[in-house]
């Protein structure tokens, strides 16, 4: 082959290569996230997200507050609770007593997609906790949701025994739990059982590689 030929069939293996590349950039990168019960308080028409822990925080009487398991990068994209949050409706048919506060609780359990291996979520409810007047959030959902589960640093873990196990555990983009420092899928495969697109890429990138050098090897030949 002559130099004059050569030169004119590198740019077309570099276009190749380059929009193959392109592609692997392009590819929607699974972010890392957590699985774990974020804590709402409601302001007017709209969730915020709680400035306390449930441990510390202590509602007024006619306060509404949520809690929402779901997997969340961090509080900015964090989950809200879903549903009906007006304290008139939740809190209809427990009249107030002297000495006792009423706090409507919000309990979402979230959606399939982020619950642990081989659980459901049950349906989201509500509930009225009537309490003592200096109870936390904590003590208001332990008196309508029992079975609440703690790490050893008071961070809650399960609501109504909803996840079984797990806590604040990190997870991929897809949903299923992952070590902090997580090794890849050696399989190179998806959960759903396909490969992935980094994988398709890479492969697709060598054999664009591989058939560049064959098809120059024969021109030279030729």
């Amino acid at each position: 082959m002559t130099p004059g030929r050569a030169r004119r069939g590198r740019p077309v293996v570099v276009a190749l290569v380059a929009a193959l590349l392109g592609i692997l950039a392009a590819a929607p990168a699974q972010a890392a996230g957590y699985r774990y019960w974020s804590f709402w308080d409601r302001d007017g028409d709209s969730w915020v997200y709680a400035t306390q822990g449930p441990g510390t925080a202590r509602p007024d009487d006619g306060d509404v507050q949520g809690f929402r398991f779901a997997v969340s990068e961090d509080s900015k994209d964090a989950a809200k609770p879903r549903g009906p949050a007006d304290f008139d409706d939740i809190c209809a048919s427990t009249p107030a007593k002297d000495g006792r506060k009423r706090v409507a609780l919000v309990i979402d359990f979230g959606l399939p997609k982020d619950a642990p291996d081989g659980e459901r979520p049950p349906a989201p409810r509500q509930a009225c906790a009537q309490v003592a007047e200096d109870a936390t959030s904590a003590e208001a959902l332990a008196s309508v949701a029992k079975s609440l589960r703690y790490d050893n640093h008071a961070l809650l873990c399960a609501i109504s025994g909803y996840p079984k196990a797990g806590c604040g555990e990190q997870v991929s983009g897809d949903g299923s739990a992952r070590k902090e420092t997580a090794a890849q899928d050696e399989t190179g495969k998806d959960d759903d059982g396909g490969p992935s697109v980094g994988l398709i890429a890479g492969v697709a990138v060598v054999a664009v590689l591989g058939g560049a050098a064959i098809w120059q090897a024969r021109r030279r030949r030729g």
